[in-house]
């Protein structure tokens, strides 16, 4: 069975946005505690405390759901093209870190995400060979 293309990005959008959603869900429990880390037994209190946070749990589902998408997507399409087209969750975390977790995002980094923006768009349209 071959994808044509469109559905080809179509699942790497999709892997995108699982992959963004569990690093949000990740930001949010590691920032939901109150920690500091200064000894190996707060090291391991950090740990359960995590393990028992339903946040993890769930970006660890959305980490599980990106893996069974992308590898149907390396099965489909060239690891060169898919892993370029990928680079657009930086675009996904860029714009729900700061929609969502409300963290500044400074012109530096709109400038930055605009090229990668291009670079895939320029990736995606050029021809094998």
């Amino acid at each position: 069975m071959k994808l044509n293309i469109i559905a080809v990005i179509s699942l790497i959008v999709l892997t995108s946005i699982f992959d963004t959603i569990n690093q949000l869900f990740l930001k949010s429990s590691i920032n939901s505690l109150n920690w500091k880390v200064d000894s190996v037994k707060k090291i391991f209190a950090l740990i359960a405390r995590l393990l028992v946070t339903p946040r993890v749990w769930m970006g660890f589902f959305f980490c599980c759901l990106s893996l069974s998408v992308w590898l149907f997507v390396l099965s489909k399409a060239d690891l060169n093209f898919a892993f370029s087209a990928d680079s657009m969750h930086y675009i996904f975390i860029a714009f729900s870190s700061s929609l969502i977790l409300k963290e500044k995002v400074g012109a530096r980094r709109w400038v930055g995400t605009i090229f990668i923006v291009m670079g895939i768009t320029l990736l995606t349209i050029s021809k094998k060979g």
